[in-house]
């Protein structure tokens, strides 16, 4: 298989993904899971290829060196692993969850969208192309976050996550163009091969800072972290996918591709340890008072992604061997978790686990993989979870930096957290007496509890086994975070050691914090709900939405006032400002023509457009006034026939005397006289008239005398006849080399056209069906 073609191929899948869903109804799902099969199996035969790294290129705007390329190394084959080979379980999951669903060939068609979107960033290797992908990832998650678009908070979810993280993607798009210039390439492979040139730049800062909100916004970083829970209003396929392994891990990607040439500073340290663990703790706490199962997965992923941004902030190779090792291992269990809390909701129809109870009886496969995922969420071995524990544990206790204490008591704090969530998750609603269900709760069909089982699984096996991932799929990940290569060793059992001793203290404290978790939350909640209720994030971004919404209504009752009179007089008098401003800032504009060199003819063509205009301005009848305008019109054709333009001329006089004719009519049935405005307005008219035209005049002026490049015009003589077989290079210009431009001329003439026409046959009703 062709690199563009696996990368790619998600959009072809896409684009049939209705009529297969239309042609074999939630079978077509097991169909489309070839697609992402497919490109599993192309990733892994890249993982096991000769060569370390595979890539293709095609230039794109070749002016500003953007190509259209791809590089697949070690952390993209990683990602494309986890893209692909969860998106096939996922489509396949869809099926049976969504059986049923009259709108399930769309699902898929932004679900595999979405997935292309994800190959594609991930494999880019041209900022412009990255961009590109990054942004398509928030426009089709924005539609599978409101796909249940007939319920309020859905759609509110879906926009709270496209402002957030669109937002912070201008941000980062501003960082890349930085980028871009610091390191005088748009290759990401060349950015990182000249990492001390960028870090030594003096737009090293501004870099890091937009990139940074590009990043915190889609990884839900404090303090970004809002829309994630809000997004589970999305159906849980949705969540298990962009919010286990794919959406939400595009910013700590981005941080990881670009870490070879921003990270290993003090700024870098600094802002990736404080937010990581910051969003760690946060995530972990506002767990706690959690009772859906989706939200408790979805603070606890805020948690994990937190995590895995503090151990780039830390950036030794023992740090990056652990992020790399955490994003495998929160992939595998959490997206089992997010599947397991989808077939409860499916079968018993609710995931509010204070409603759940003793379910292990109904769904014992679904409970053996939420005991699995949960044990993963606390850390517990034999898992492979508690090996990444145990590297991150690792990692901060040798930090060099000097706030190292700081980010050990996080994890400290946030492990036995964790553990509460996991307890929460898993034995609550399974093995703990609860409330009844809505429905009579039973197992899930095979298409929702196989994909689950296979992740739980994987979790079991790299955990007992972890040398099966070590050598082909971390470590060449971890060599291309770092920049270097390095060896990486991963283990079960490393002995008596501090780290484990730690570990150890935290799942204690996290069993004990279970057991007593109700008094936990009787003396958080009343805080945290009086806070988020007043202050934070979320109030700001209400405030924001209600700002903007205000500040809406009040610029277009004074722009789109319905007065043309202002319209005309706010856009001259900008016209005018604006040209005096950039001609005192240019030192002004050249005054000196030659008057002998003008004809006497020129002269009366002169006189006659602006006797026509005087004429104009002091009529005192309507049609006098147009008859005025319609000389002023004929004065300009004339003045276009004199100028050698006969085509102009022609198209002026067919304008003009359409435009006369068109005003004669609407005047004939304007009732009485003319009316007359006030000497100040007539005063301010005037003065504003005159102005218009002595920066129209000084303008033209300007043009005839300032020094302008020809390549442009002699491009166009020498290429009119030559490439477009036309003589008339205005005409060739509009009709061939911008016909685009033309073309959407022509489009919004007759889109406007066919508006006017069904104005004019529209007749309104009364509720008996009489016209009006």
């Amino acid at each position: 298989m062709d690199i563009a073609l696996a990368v790619l191929g998600g959009f072809a899948a896409a684009a049939v993904a209705p009529l297969v869903v239309a042609r074999a109804g939630h079978y077509g799902g097991y169909l489309l899971a070839l697609v992402p099969l497919a490109v599993f199996a192309f990733y892994l035969s890249l993982a096991f290829g000769a060569d370390d790294v595979a890539a293709v290129s095609w230039t794109w705007i070749d002016a500003l060196g953007v190509d259209f390329s791809f590089r697949i190394d070690g952390l993209s084959r990683l990602f494309g692993l986890l893209i692909s080979g969860i998106g096939a379980i996922i489509v396949v999951y869809a099926a049976g969850y969504l059986k049923g669903d009259p709108k399930l060939g769309r699902f898929y068609l932004f679900l595999l969208s979405f997935m292309g979107a994800m190959l594609g960033l991930t494999a880019a290797d041209n900022l412009v192309t990255l961009f590109v992908f990054w942004e398509l990832t928030s426009v089709t998650s924005y539609m599978l976050i409101g796909y249940k678009h007939e319920y309020q908070a859905s759609r509110d979810a879906a926009l709270q996550a496209l402002l957030v993280t669109a937002g912070g993607g201008l941000a980062m798009l501003a960082g890349l163009v930085l980028l871009g210039i610091a390191a005088d390439t748009q290759s990401i492979a060349e950015i990182n091969a000249a990492g001390d040139v960028v870090r030594d730049h003096h737009l090293y800062v501004p870099i890091l800072v937009l990139l940074l909100i590009g990043a915190a916004t889609k990884s839900a970083q404090f303090p970004f972290h809002f829309w994630l829970p809000g997004a589970m209003e999305a159906p849980t396929p949705v969540s298990a996918y962009l919010h286990s392994a794919t959406m939400v891990k595009a910013g700590v990607f981005l941080l990881a591709r670009v870490n070879p040439s921003l990270g290993g500073t003090t700024e870098w340290t600094a802002a990736l340890s404080i937010a990581g663990g910051a969003t760690m703790l946060l995530g972990a706490y506002l767990a706690l008072n959690q009772y859906d199962l989706k939200r408790i997965l979805a603070y606890t992923t805020l948690s994990a992604l937190g995590t895995l941004v503090m151990l780039l902030g830390v950036g030794t190779e023992l740090a990056l061997k652990g992020m790399v090792t955490f994003l495998l291992a929160h992939a595998l269990y959490k997206g089992a978790l997010f599947m397991m809390a989808g077939a409860v909701d499916h079968e018993a129809g609710t995931r509010d686990v204070r409603h759940l109870g003793k379910l292990a009886r109904a769904m014992p496969i679904t409970a053996a993989v939420a005991v699995i995922g949960a044990l993963s969420l606390g850390g517990f071995p034999p898992l492979f979870s508690f090996i990444g524990k145990e590297v991150l544990l690792e990692a901060t206790l040798e930090n060099e930096w000097g706030a190292f204490w700081l980010l050990l008591a996080v994890v400290a704090v946030s492990s036995p957290l964790l553990v509460v969530a996991a307890g929460v998750i898993a034995i609550r609603p399974f093995f703990q007496a609860g409330g009844e269900p809505p429905k009579h709760p039973h197992e899930a069909p095979p298409s929702m509890w196989a994909g689950p089982g296979i992740l739980a699984l994987g979790s079991v096996v790299l955990g007992l086994a972890p040398v099966l991932g070590q050598g082909w799929l971390i470590e060449p990940a971890a060599q291309a975070v770092a920049g270097e290569e390095f060896e990486v060793r991963l283990a079960l059992w490393h002995g008596f050691n501090l780290p484990l001793a730690v570990s150890a203290m935290t799942i204690a404290a996290g069993i004990v914090a279970y057991l007593f978790r109700e008094q936990l939350r009787a003396l958080t909640w009343p805080v945290e709900s009086r806070v988020a209720g007043t202050v934070g994030p979320t109030r700001g971004y209400e405030g924001f939405l209600v700002g903007i919404k205000r500040g809406s209504a009040w610029q277009t009752r004074k722009l789109q006032h319905g007065r043309l009179r202002r319209y005309v007089a706010t856009t001259a008098l900008a016209t005018v400002g604006l040209v005096a401003l950039a001609a005192f800032t240019n030192g002004g504009v050249p005054l000196a023509f030659d008057v002998g060199g003008v004809h006497f003819y020129e002269w009366f063509l002169g006189a006659l457009v602006l006797g026509g205009g005087v004429l104009t301005a002091v009529a005192r009848n309507r049609f006098f006034a147009v008859t005025a305008v319609g000389v002023v019109g004929v004065g300009v054709a004339l003045i276009f026939l004199v100028f050698s333009a006969p085509d102009l001329a022609m198209t002026q006089l067919l304008v003009d005397v359409l435009t006369v004719i068109l005003f004669v009519l609407v005047f004939y049935h304007l009732p009485g006289p003319m009316l007359q405005a006030r000497r100040g307005v007539l005063v301010r008219d005037a003065a504003l008239s005159l102005a218009v035209g002595a920066t129209m005049t000084l303008l033209v002026l300007g043009v005839v005398h300032a020094d302008r490049p020809t390549d442009v015009s002699e491009f166009y003589a020498a290429a009119a006849y030559a490439e477009a077989f036309g003589r008339n290079v205005v005409n060739v210009i509009l009709v061939d080399f911008r016909i685009l431009d033309t073309l959407g001329e022509v489009v919004v003439l007759g889109a406007a056209a066919l508006g006017a026409y069904a104005l004019l046959k529209y007749r309104a009703r009364d509720p008996e069906g009489d016209e009006q």
